[in-house]
This record gives structure tokens, C-alpha cells and sequence, in this order.
């Protein structure tokens, strides 16, 4: 006699909590891998970069001094280094030639850059040859072409000066020393070093405008300049502003050029807020007021950063 066995069916409950138990749980798996990838760029902007900011916001409201590194006693003073700061006439003079410094610059590296990307864009012979050779002042460090253009710029042995002379143009020019051409001086010397990265964003820019735009404004009866005008300028604005923001951003706390050139002389007349922080800071030995020269250029920066951000968002909407 044979003896059948009938299983009961499965319940229905387990199989419904696990389906409702397995989308959560994907969910969160998915949430947390995420996390796992954001995770250590958020610890590094925290430690490198959240860190020293506030720090040093605190230290501009502290009367930190060399003591404090032994002691570590750095007592608030308020709002004392703020108006030291301020009422200086040194940080007006400097905050003027930062801008002056900043503009002249950003102008003629970005005009000449364009004028570049605007000839490298036609086809000829050497055309990449000479574009290697242009990217050479943007390979060289900055310190290293702030020494090599003080000899060049120097008034007595230098080798712009004694070319001057033998063309009979007069070789004397106190390119660095003289308080009303320092600052000129520095500016011409860092257009000569930002010319190759303006002149490489632009060129990629002018890679990607279609050449149906230009074919289309020439049958309308369009001139070189007009097309210019109103298809090539208009189509690289998203690259302009990225160019003009990171040269902003790069150029007005510029240091190591203007220490190498003229250390903020003569009589301060190359004096900016990227030297005067270096000056109170690690001259002068007054942390607390290079942290307030250091906070207003952070300040800067990040208005010109939020002009950016909203720049690209308008191109992308």
C-alpha cells in the first residue's frame, strides 16, 4: 500500500515581506555605495581645504604671534586686526594694484591668446611645432621665469636694455625700479606667462564650432569680422567665461612672480594683497593681520567662483 504525501503550499506572508524587504534594502545598499564614493573627496575637502579656512578666519579675530606656536595661548582681540588692517593706507595702495594687476593681465593674456587660437586655427606648415613651442612659458615654473625675466629687465646688465640701446632707442629704462614702471613691468611678464593657457582653451573652443556656421555666414555675405562678431564669439562664450574666471581666480593671488621680480618694491609700487599677506605674515611675524588680508582675497575668489557657477548654469539651461 502506497502512502501519498500532499505539502502544504508555502505561505504567502514570508515571500511578501521579502519582496517588500528587498527594494529597501537595495535602496540602501545603492545609498551607501554612493556615499562609499563621495566619502573620501569630502574627507580631503574637509581636512585640506574646510580646515585651514576656518582657521584661518579664526586666527583674523586673534592676536596670534610666534609666542603662540610655544605657548599656545592666542587670546581673541575682536575685531582689532580687522581695523588695523583697514586703516592701514598700505592695504588701500595694495587692494589698487591687485586690481590694476589683475585686469591688466586677465586683458592682455586674453586678447593675445585669442588673437593665437584665432591664427593656429588655420592649417599650415608648422602649425604644431610653433603651438608646442608657445606652451613653453606655461611649462616653466613661475619662479624660475620671475628670475630669468629680472635679468632680462634689469637696468644696467640686462639684455632688453642693452638691445634698446644698440638700436639707438635708449637703454636705460628702470624696468624694476623705478615706482612708475614696476608694475607695468609685472603685468607685461605675466601676460607673457598666461598667453599659452588662454591660447590652448581658446584653440579647443575653436575646434568644436562647426564649419557650417562659417560656410552659412559667408553665402549671407558675411566679412571675416562679421563672422568673427556674430559666430565665433557668440559660440565660444561658455569658454570665455571659463577662461576669464580661472584666470581671475589664478592671477589676483598671484605671489611667487612678484617676490621674484620685485618682492612689493620699489616704495610698495608692486605691492598686492597676495604680497601683503606674505609680508604681515612672514615678514612682519603678525599672523592675525595676514589671516584678514588672506580672508578679503578668499573672499574675492569666491564671489568670482559663484559668478562662474551661475555663468555655467544660465549656459546650460
Amino acid at each position: 500500500m502506497t502512502t501519498s504525501t500532499v505539502t502544504a503550499p508555502p505561505s504567502d506572508a514570508a515571500p511578501r515581506k521579502d519582496a517588500a524587504q528587498d527594494p529597501a534594502r537595495a535602496r540602501l545598499r545603492r545609498r551607501l555605495a554612493r556615499w562609499g564614493f563621495v566619502a573620501p573627496a569630502v574627507l580631503f575637502m574637509l581636512l585640506f581645504f574646510g580646515y585651514p579656512l576656518v582657521r584661518n578666519v579664526v586666527m583674523s579675530f586673534q592676536h596670534y604671534t610666534p609666542k603662540t606656536f610655544f605657548t599656545g595661548e592666542a587670546p581673541f582681540n575682536g575685531a582689532d586686526n580687522w581695523s588695523s588692517v583697514f586703516q592701514d593706507a598700505l592695504f588701500g595702495k595694495a587692494l589698487w594694484h591687485t586690481l590694476v594687476f589683475t585686469a591688466g593681465s586677465l586683458l592682455g593674456q586674453f586678447c593675445i591668446g585669442l588673437a593665437l587660437a584665432v591664427f593656429f586655427n588655420r592649417r599650415f606648415p608648422l602649425n604644431g611645432v610653433l603651438r608646442s613651442l608657445i606652451l613653453l612659458p606655461w611649462l616653466v615654473p613661475m619662479v624660475v621665469s620671475g628670475i630669468v625675466w629680472r635679468r632680462i629687465l634689469d637696468q644696467d646688465t640686462g639684455v632688453l636694455n642693452t638691445f634698446l640701446d644698440t638700436l639707438g632707442l635708449g637703454g636705460h629704462t628702470p624696468w624694476l625700479t623705478s615706482p612708475g614702471m614696476a608694475l607695468l613691468s609685472v603685468i607685461l611678464v605675466n601676460i607673457w606667462i598666461g598667453i599659452p593657457f588662454n591660447m590652448v582653451i581658446l584653440y579647443g573652443g575653436l575646434q568644436e564650432i562647426p564649419k557650417e556656421l562659417y560656410e552659412a555666414a559667408s553665402l549671407d555675405g558675411a566679412s571675416a569680422w562679421r563672422a568673427f562678431r556674430s559666430v565665433t564669439l557668440p559660440t565660444l562664450k561658455p569658454v570665455i567665461t571659463v577662461v576669464l574666471v580661472l584666470g581671475f581666480m589664478s592671477t589676483v593671488k598671484i605671489l611667487d612672480l612678484i617676490l621674484a621680480l620685485t618682492d612689493g618694491g620699489p616704495a610698495d609700487a608692486t605691492q598686492t594683497l597676495g604680497t601683503l599677506t606674505y609680508q604681515n605674515s612672514f615678514v612682519e611675524l603678525d599672523f592675525g593681520a595676514g589671516a584678514v588680508v588672506g580672508n578679503v582675497l578668499i573672499l574675492i575668489s569666491a564671489v568670482f567662483a559663484v559668478f562662474y557657477l551661475r555663468a555655467n548654469r544660465t549656459e546650460g539651461k
